[in-house]
């Protein structure tokens, strides 16, 4: 495959997706439309490749940019030969040139490596990227000759009906050899009704010049979906969705109703794991074999460990260990740390806490700026007291110290080793290993004051 380079346009407004956003930035599966092209060229074997920005340049360039992308400005837009011509400066003069849309999020590196292959053997100067459509409406016409080479392409308004019969479409992509392209791409005319550069005038060039043209078609007519509106970047992520899902399954992961799902694209997945439905896999997560994601769980740019179970929490930027428990209803907000054996239980919040192996938290407790070690339990309505109104601060509980229910510790404090903190108790000074610590006031009792103050209720009659 000899096609090293490509240019990728993505300079349109997209003024159909209403937005102030530039339309290439729109996300399909938590990925800017764009950079699932550039992705794909990438792994396709292009080396060089070339993003021709306008609307938004800076913004787009910006959201991007990773050190390894060119990029060429069209200041107007004056159509796709146009856009093309400007990133001429970074094109080779010999080997295959892609001309990417921006807005395809769904195009796949095994189809640009087939796309590629199959203009490099035919020896053509050009090659069209096409696809079947039952309902082509809207789409170029490919007109092919007898014996199957591409004579031209007729746009859906200057087609007559036997041509607006042809179900072949133009899905805007092309492979283009570079000295051809170099060549011919400054002879393109804007003597049309829209006074613009048309990247496909180039096909008539090659024929009429006998340098050649020819068409590869799509297996799945899917991959050229363009995007120019909130309803087609559904259509597409639903499309993608579906498409990442089943690349898990097939690796060993059973997604429960993969039509209910959300994973990203840079998840990883381990074997025998379960995703229920509703689940939300964001980022760059990463989770183990053998773990059940429950539903409405979301983890997003965390890593869980081997055999972990996650039931409706929300896990954001930290990590978890293997064989841990942690919901339902548990939130782990950024830069937490939970081991391994563990257990994170309903409605209990984590913050930029380590919480050692074998350490357990099973209800109702706050745990702010913390490092818990290893089998600590934190009782029920426990609450690390971290911010003093201006200023954060940190806690440290040492392995195997009991923290019992309804405790509050103030930081910064230290609680050692095998401590034990008696329920109700505020700790606001360091407590040594071993010991026990009660913070509460001898309750009182005045028996008969119920019936004293007249407050008695009379007895349920059954």
């Amino acid at each position: 495959m000899n096609c090293k380079t490509a240019v990728v346009l993505a300079a349109g407004a997209g003024t159909r997706m209403r937005s102030e956003k530039p339309k290439v930035l729109h996300e399909v599966c938590g990925k800017p439309m764009v950079s699932h092209v550039t992705s794909q060229a990438a792994e396709a074997g292009a080396d060089n490749i070339i993003v021709v920005i306008g609307h938004g340049a800076d913004r787009v360039k910006n959201a991007i940019d990773d050190g390894k992308l060119k990029f060429a400005v069209q200041s107007e837009q004056l159509g796709t030969g146009h856009a093309v011509k400007q990133a001429m400066g970074d094109v080779p003069d010999e080997g295959g040139v892609f001309v990417l849309c921006g807005d395809t999020p769904l195009i796949t590196a095994d189809t640009l490596k087939g796309f590629a292959d199959f203009h490099e053997k035919s020896g053509n100067a050009v090659t069209v990227l096409t696809a079947l459509f039952d309902d082509p409406f809207g789409y170029g016409r490919i007109i092919r000759a007898a014996d199957g080479s591409l004579l031209r392409i007729v746009e859906q308004k200057d087609a007559n009906d036997e041509e607006k019969a042809v179900k072949e479409v133009n899905a805007g992509m092309y492979c283009f050899d570079a000295a051809f392209l170099k060549e011919n791409i400054s002879k393109l005319s804007a003597d049309n009704a829209q006074k613009e550069y048309y990247i496909t005038d180039l096909i008539g060039m090659a024929v009429d010049s006998g340098a050649g043209a020819g068409a590869y078609t799509v297996s799945d007519a899917d991959e050229i979906m363009g995007v120019n509106n909130r309803v087609q970047l559904a259509a597409a992520a639903k499309v993608m969705r579906r498409r990442i899902a089943e690349k898990h399954m097939l690796n060993g992961v059973t997604v429960i109703d993969p039509d209910n799902v959300y994973i990203e694209n840079d998840v990883v997945i381990g074997n025998d794991t379960e995703i229920w439905p509703g689940a939300q896999l964001k980022g760059k997560t990463v989770i183990g074999s053998g773990c059940i994601i429950g539903s409405e769980t979301i983890i997003e740019n965390s890593e869980i460990g081997d055999g972990t179970d996650i039931l409706k929490s929300v896990i954001k930027e930290s990590s978890v260990g293997s064989g841990t428990h942690v919901g339902p209803f548990a939130y782990m907000r950024p830069g937490s740390r939970v081991g391994s054996e563990c257990k994170v239980g309903d409605f209990v919040e984590l913050k930029n806490a380590n919480f050692g192996d074998g350490s357990k938290a099973a209800h109702l407790a706050y745990i702010g700026d913390a490092d818990v070690g290893e089998d600590v339990n934190v009782g029920c309505g426990v609450i690390f007291a971290n911010y003093d109104g201006v200023h954060k601060h940190r806690s440290v509980v040492g392995d195997r110290a009991f923290i019992g229910s309804n405790s509050n510790l103030v930081a910064p404090v230290s609680v050692a080793e095998d401590a034990y903190i008696a329920a109700g108790t505020t700790v606001t000074r360091e407590i040594p290993s071993g010991a026990l610590c009660v913070g509460r006031s001898r309750e009182t009792v005045e028996e008969g004051w119920v019936a004293k103050k007249g407050l008695m209720k009379e007895k349920r009659k059954r």
